[in-house]
């Protein structure tokens, strides 16, 4: 059964090249192609997650050739979960992009290509292959995001492409300096000998600074965030949704991986400078992501600076690096995927409705489109963090580690951000309940706008059905909290 393992990046490749290869004999191939290969990641993914249950962790070696020496897969109470979220994400994604668009055969090989990458991301256990699966989840972005069709969009997809090159240049010049000095790539090989070798060893301490450089190039931590506003906002709507649920937060999980399962609490202890530079940082990237928020006008840029915000909370949680605040930072990325990921859609399904995008446009929207304008404002309001929904129990989390920690400038840099996040949400909120329309005339469903370069599409009920789950499922995975929580402790208690 560990083969589900490897089947959940072989399967999303295998249907990359389909469209590709039958696309021209059927153009509209690849949806089906890619709705398949959907069905079977979760198939797939769900067995996981169950062996993962019963039995803690599991592994697979490629080829049969036995770690370290072969390219180890695993699977275990955080990363399981995460894989469950590609799945469920790709599908709802698959979904709303039914009519929505893009329909090229192109686009769904290139979303195929980047669930297998996002997939390898969460299995690996191997440094390197980390990197190779890091890089085709980025060149599959580059591509989704230039998809756009518009000069804007191709632009920032460059921006995207030059960034991200040299983020994930980074890591791999770390990787080498690991590899110079230890002579293994497995992660939990290199564990051992980097303790060994000595935390404080300036090979150690390079190639630690490099890979985390690198990687937060990739999670959009301020400054180096650049990319990620231009990217979430010129892209198609199904694209943007995609890549801001599982993109940063695939590079999110690579840190935890690698920061307490490579370099281990050890080399914390012994370079505590390093806890200080996350820490100072992500409270840095927390409140302007949010101040940077509150001053867009563009929805689809408010969200994307909102997600430099959120992803701040995530790394400072694992610069605060207590269990408490990891199992926080965990949940976090499984809700804000969801929560974003809705989000964007429900931007979607306004602009294909009422072509509206900017905030003053809300004005009266939730008259127009009563359905999608309450899920939009779940979604919101779990964001901010307020209970039951999932956006509460990961921050609440972060801030109960930072307190039991002594980090009491984290907790009031938290509550500083939910209140900037409550004030960018809530003048939408406000707009769409309470102020009266300039006017009226178009009904929700009405078709007035294109999703990249595509005929003019309808907001079909299946697109604002997605909308709704979204909204749904944050208030459920709310509820059931806890026993996420209890999923994912013993994968944390491995590393303390």
């Amino acid at each position: 059964m560990t083969d589900a393992l490897v089947l959940l990046v072989v399967v999303p490749i295998v249907a990359s090249l389909l469209p590709v290869l039958l696309g021209g004999r059927f153009d509209r191939l690849g949806w089906y192609v890619a709705a398949a290969m959907g069905v079977v990641h979760l198939a797939l993914s769900a067995t996981v997650a169950a062996l993962v249950i019963d039995t803690g962790r599991i592994s697979y070696a490629v080829g049969g050739f036995e770690p370290p020496f072969g390219i180890e897969l695993v699977a275990d109470g955080i990363s399981a979960p995460l894989l469950v979220l590609v799945s469920l994400s790709t599908l709802g994604v698959l979904a709303y992009a039914r009519r929505a668009g893009p329909h090229s055969n192109a686009f769904y090989s290139e979303l195929s290509l980047l669930t297998a990458g996002i997939s390898g991301v969460f299995a690996t256990a191997d440094v390197f292959n980390l990197y190779v699966f890091l890089e085709i989840t980025g060149l599959a972005t580059y591509a989704l995001v230039a998809c756009g069709r518009s000069p804007r969009a191709a632009l920032a997809s460059l921006k995207y492409l030059f960034v991200g090159t040299i983020g994930a240049s980074l890591y791999l010049l770390g990787v080498g300096y690991l590899y110079i000095t230890t002579g293994t790539l497995n992660m939990a090989d290199l564990a051992v000998a980097i303790d060994s070798v000595g935390y404080t060893s300036p090979a150690v301490l390079a190639s630690f600074g490099l890979i985390v450089t690198g990687l937060l190039v990739k999670v959009a931590l301020f400054p180096l965030h650049t990319w990620q506003p231009g990217a979430y906002a010129e892209s198609p709507d199904t694209v943007s949704a995609y890549i801001s649920a599982l993109v940063s937060t695939a590079a999110a999980y690579a840190l935890i991986r690698l920061i307490f399962g490579v370099y281990t609490t050890g080399f914390l202890d012994a370079v505590p400078l390093v806890t200080d530079v996350l820490v100072a940082l992500a409270s840095v990237s927390i409140v302007v992501g949010a101040a940077l928020a509150v001053m867009q006008s563009d929805l689809k840029r408010m969200l994307a600076y909102s997600s430099v915000s959120q992803f701040g909370l995530i790394i400072a949680a694992i610069g605060i690096a207590n269990e408490t605040a990891l199992v926080g930072a965990v949940v976090h990325l499984v809700g804000h995927a969801v929560m974003k990921g809705g989000l964007f859609l429900a931007v979607g399904v306004f602009t294909v409705a009422f072509g509206v995008r900017n905030v003053d446009d809300f004005a009266g929207l939730a008259g127009r489109a009563p359905v999608v304008s309450a899920a939009f404002a779940v979604l919101a309001f779990s964001m901010v963090g307020i209970p039951p929904a999932v956006g509460f129990v990961g921050k609440w989390n972060i801030v109960v580690g930072a307190v039991e920690a002594g980090r009491w400038s984290v907790a009031v840099v938290v509550v500083v951000s939910t209140l900037l996040t409550l004030a960018y949400f809530g003048r939408v909120i406000e707009r769409m309940y309470f102020t009266a329309p300039a006017t009226l005339g178009d009904t929700e469903g009405a078709a007035v706008s294109t999703d990249g370069g595509d005929n003019v599409t309808e907001a079909s009920v299946g697109m604002r059905s997605v909308v709704v789950l979204a909204a749904v499922g944050t208030v459920v995975l709310g509820f059931v909290g806890s026993e996420l929580i209890n999923v994912i402790q013993p994968a944390l208690e491995a590393y303390f």
